[in-house]
């Protein structure tokens, strides 16, 4: 447990909502001050009901700091053993005007109605960031704002089921802004879902194009896999062309992501297409350049040059086995550079990321860049996959992203993440997740659940220092369960494991939990 009951809870003033604008609260301190005043909970140590610098607002019994900091020796906890909604805010006056970001670390039980770090009364509107759910490590998160009325209020909140808790400590308020530029969506299956007879709808039930669906909710950016010759046609150069034009047409920008392979090129399988098989290691580096420049040049001379592009999707082991395996690092590096000469050749201003299956990994992830670094390997950006009930917990992936983005000086992003809304199967095939025993722990596999993830997740992202979290992509954000277009692009009749974590439900309509598109 996080959390030590240890006091009689004092006397609670009205069960009051959380967070109600500051015109229903008593006068602000006569102390205000321009600066942020025990942001750490360091002041008056373990048991101070209400921390210097600090008010409380609601039922006040369930806030106060204890023993077990981020930083130093206490923090601030909100927990009570009934139903509680509580606020700690600190109100800030004399400010510049300007922008400003709140940076704390955190912890959450889960389970609350609402808990979450809010900047108001700013002049403009309120900012929030929900506190993403980790019962022992810490995370870091971030809330932006800007200043016109030369104040702003810090107030942090949580409106709770009986024995919910969360932990905040080391908070500051400092010059800056953060945000997030992608708000993304692998929409490989779409083009094979229509021509298999699916269907996409908004929440109200009108049948409708899916990318513009994604796109009211806020996606504005597409990704696309290439395959080189697949069995079924599909997520090939011509389909990929056909979709691209969909995407621009929507005003969205477009990664395209090479496999390098006939199919599923992944952690477990870099099978080379069954056109390169019998080619040498020079060869094979002439193929990826020639195969990626005629993709991306015929996309380019369509109107729909491409804004990111990956050289190998989930290459943890490297890419077209053996010869650019891993166990060949300079092999692997010419290859990849071939992908990434062919990137420039077509259009300098596209860029180039790799991207792993290591999002919880931290040391995978610097073995596999310390070596792709000291081979010579050319990239502009690194991409990970991070699948919670796959890649361990929240705070890894934090530290796993920061680590990466500050070693090799370079943008992050999350590739691909998904969350499943319910665990059963809207076909024959056993979904990949489909028992509670594999959900992330806090997280249900509700639609609320879903959007939950999908937003902390992005804030993980925006809080990546130096601005250098570029965003998140949702995959497979179109793959419903429609026959035909099942996992096998060799086997009409495979079925579809991953339709409980699309955005579209069981019965085609937009789920609310699109709404993650709109993350700053």
């Amino acid at each position: 447990m996080k959390f030590h009951p240890r006091r009689t809870t004092r006397a609670l003033l009205p069960a009051l909502a959380a967070g109600l604008a500051l015109t229903a609260l008593p006068a602000q301190p006569a102390q205000a001050a321009s600066t942020l005043a025990n942001g750490g909970f360091e002041s008056d140590g373990a048991g101070a009901a209400t921390p210097a610098g600090w008010s409380e607002y609601g039922d006040t019994g369930a806030s106060y700091t204890e023993a077990g900091g981020h930083g130093g020796s206490y923090r601030l906890s909100h927990y009570a053993a009934s139903a509680y909604k509580v606020e700690t805010y600190q109100y800030l006056s004399g400010l510049a005007n300007g922008n400003y970001t709140v940076t704390a670390w955190v912890r959450s039980s889960g389970g609350q109605k609402a808990a979450y770090i809010a900047l108001k009364n700013c002049g403009g509107a309120e900012q929030r960031t929900d506190l993403p759910i980790s019962s022992s490590g810490w995370i870091r998160i971030v809330t932006p704002i800007k200043v016109t009325n030369n104040q702003c209020t810090i107030s942090i909140n949580s409106d709770a089921n009986a024995g919910n808790w969360i932990n905040v400590d080391d908070l500051t308020f400092a010059s800056g802004t953060t945000g997030t530029s992608i708000h993304g969506a692998d929409i490989s299956s779409l083009a094979k879902s229509e021509a298999k007879g699916g269907v996409y709808r908004t929440s109200s039930g009108g049948t409708g194009d899916a990318l513009s669906i994604l796109k009211s909710y806020g996606m504005n950016y597409a990704r696309l896999k290439v395959w080189v010759n697949p069995a079924d046609g599909f997520n090939d150069k011509a389909h990929v062309l056909a979709t691209a034009k969909r995407v621009k047409a929507q005003g969205m920008k477009l990664l395209v992501d090479f496999h390098y392979s006939d199919t599923w090129a992944d952690p477990g399988a870099q099978q080379k297409p069954a056109a390169w098989t019998a080619h040498t290691y020079s060869q094979l580096k002439t193929d990826v350049y020639n195969h990626t420049y005629d993709v991306l040049n015929a996309l380019k001379a369509q109107g729909t040059t491409a804004d990111m592009v990956q050289v190998g999707n989930e290459i943890n082991g490297g890419m077209l086995w053996s010869e650019g395996s891993t166990d060949h690092w300079s092999q692997l590096a010419g290859l990849i550079n071939s992908g990434y000469d062919a990137v420039k050749a077509v259009n300098s201003a596209t860029v180039v990321a790799l991207h792993l299956a290591k999002g919880g990994d931290k040391a995978g992830t610097e073995w596999w860049f310390d070596n792709a670094v000291a081979n010579g390997v050319k990239f502009d950006a690194i991409g990970l996959s991070y699948y919670g009930y796959w890649h361990g917990p929240l705070a890894d992936f934090q530290t796993t992203l920061d680590d990466a983005a500050s070693r090799y000086g370079k943008p992050v992003f999350v590739a691909e993440t998904a969350y499943p809304f319910r665990l059963d199967s809207d076909d024959a095939l056993t979904n990949q997740i489909d028992t509670t025993g594999e959900l992330v722990p806090g997280y249900p596999a509700t639609v609320a659940g879903q959007t939950k993830w999908m937003n902390d997740v992005a804030s993980i992202v925006e809080a990546v220092p130096n601005g250098r979290g570029l965003g998140v992509f949702s995959w497979e954000a179109t793959w419903t369960a429609v026959a035909g277009n099942g996992w096998d692009p060799a086997d009409a009749a495979s079925g579809n494991g991953w339709e409980n974590q699309a955005l579209f439900g069981y019965d085609d309509r937009a789920l609310s939990s699109m709404t993650w598109f709109s993350h700053r």
